[in-house]
């Protein structure tokens, strides 16, 4: 992540693909005045980059439900799930008392996550970010709930990349379906496997 002005932003897009993410956008009233802002300063520089994409991270429960809605002033979003299992689950990763609660795993998250492919399906891409991207068990789940790419740490790209490649994407969107349905993350756990 690169901390910029937007008008250097801009002129760096000019020469390489750049993309710009707003992150914590729970509203369409937060993401379009950030919109407006970007939109204003390539107005300013005169041109629009032919590289620049812009998109949002889906980190609340909220965004993840109205997908379809922000999908249409984006060109892709990328789901966290540190934050979004966090929020989701009332589970604050600070806090001893309640860590253990967040679980990628569990079912309600899943379905956050399937809501938000749901919504962005043919509008936008999905990724997914976070230590759950990460983790070669959710690689082909997080495929059958509808997400397009994993965003990973170096060390986990060969094994994350594995278990992709293994992937029967129909017999993943049939687990992805019982996992959204299991009643807890340690069912979801089982089904994989």
């Amino acid at each position: 992540m690169v901390a910029a002005s937007l008008p250097d932003l801009i002129r760096f897009a000019g020469d390489r693909p750049l993309r710009v993410m707003f992150p914590m956008i729970s509203t369409l009233d937060e993401l379009l005045p950030a919109r407006r802002m970007l939109d204003d300063a390539v107005a300013k520089a005169g041109s629009a980059p032919d590289g620049l994409q812009v998109g949002i991270m889906v980190e609340v429960p909220a965004a993840a439900l109205k997908s379809a809605t922000l999908a249409r002033h984006v060109d892709f979003m990328s789901i966290g799930t540190n934050d979004l299992t966090q929020y989701a689950l009332a589970a604050d990763r600070g806090n001893d008392a309640v860590a253990t609660i967040g679980d990628a795993f569990d079912p309600g998250l899943l379905a956050l996550v399937q809501a938000t492919c749901a919504g962005a399906r043919g509008r936008v891409s999905v990724s997914v970010c976070g230590e759950f991207a990460a983790d070669d068990r959710a690689a082909g789940l997080l495929l059958g709930l509808g997400v397009d790419a994993l965003s990973v740490t170096p060390p986990a790209v060969p094994a994350v990349k594995e278990a992709v490649r293994a992937v029967d994407r129909t017999a993943m969107q049939n687990l992805a379906a019982r996992a959204v349905a299991a009643e807890s993350a340690d069912e979801v756990r089982a089904l994989l496997g």
